[in-house]
């Protein structure tokens, strides 16, 4: 698949059409790393996504909650 570097602002861009996104499982405002390797741009995701199940068991239950002052009252929130 072909396309072409445009103009963006004070940049150039190029557009990545929604098949290449799919195929690498992309979405819109994904962080990516941009490398140079022998002359070749690549785009490469970075995802750190983890289940709910993997960050329970990061969970060492050592957090106690406790109460803070956030001082006086300055507005009609009471």
């Amino acid at each position: 698949m072909y396309t072409t570097i445009q103009k963006w602002g004070n940049s150039q861009g190029v557009r990545l059409p929604k098949v290449i996104l799919e195929m690498a499982n992309l979405n819109e405002n994904d962080t990516v790393e941009l490398k140079v390797e022998n002359g070749k741009v690549i785009i490469s995701p970075v995802k750190e996504h983890r289940t709910l199940k993997e960050r329970i068991a990061e969970y060492e239950g050592d957090y106690r909650p406790h109460e803070w002052d956030t001082g006086p009252s300055v507005g009609k929130e009471v």
